[in-house]
């Protein structure tokens, strides 16, 4: 055997196994990353269905003839702002998830102002339709709660293989960035002031 075929194998059989790596890498990346984008579409499928739902809650509200109007306009021009920031699911950057749970922050403060006003309008909580559609609007809220939790396991299975060395190197190569994950609603992490008050 010629002495100068010895190398020639060598640098061949390292080739494919760099070959092999690199195109494993991508492969998964690619998958994890899809994994990650649909996650991402749960959320705004299941945001898209509370807003779905405080529609026709408003219309409902809207038919008690004394119902406080301004706590109404609230909650629309909220739900107004929250459906037109959306995200490109290819290009989720922490700025527009910011903007966009800013958004959703903002109708779900509305939300909960109307729902404590409704309080003081007897024949409105009484109504069926708004029972139904209040009962939607919170087996809605533990679907978005869900939806948030599995994207951010999406995207943490994502970073956590496009990040370990030497992965990380290749995912520079391919052009594979960081996911924003979901945070928390700003203030969050403080316990609410409870003042129990016996009479």
């Amino acid at each position: 055997m010629k002495k100068w075929l010895i190398p020639v194998i060598i640098l061949v059989v390292l080739g494919i196994a760099l070959y092999q790596w690199a195109v494993g890498f991508n492969n998964t990346a690619v998958e994890y990353e899809a994994n990650a984008k649909t996650a991402w579409s749960n959320v705004e499928s299941a945001y898209q269905r509370r807003n779905d739902l405080i529609g026709n809650l408003v219309k409902t509200v809207q038919g008690a003839a004394d119902f406080e109007r301004g706590t109404l306009t609230d909650v629309i021009e909220a739900r107004a702002k929250a459906t037109s920031t959306t995200i490109d699911a290819n290009n989720i950057t922490p700025e527009q998830l910011a903007a966009f749970q800013e958004a959703q922050t903002g109708l779900s403060s509305a939300l909960s102002r109307l729902l404590v006003t409704v309080e003081r309008y007897p024949d409105l909580k009484a109504n069926q339709n708004f029972l139904e559609l209040q009962s939607q609007l919170e087996s809605t809220e533990n679907r978005i709660n869900v939806s948030r939790d599995r994207y951010n396991e999406a995207v943490n299975i994502y970073d956590i293989h496009t990040t370990k060395f030497p992965n990380k190197i290749l995912a520079g190569w391919f052009g594979f960035e960081d996911m924003p994950r979901y945070k928390a609603d700003p203030g969050s992490e403080n316990a609410p002031e409870v003042n129990f008050e016996f009479n």
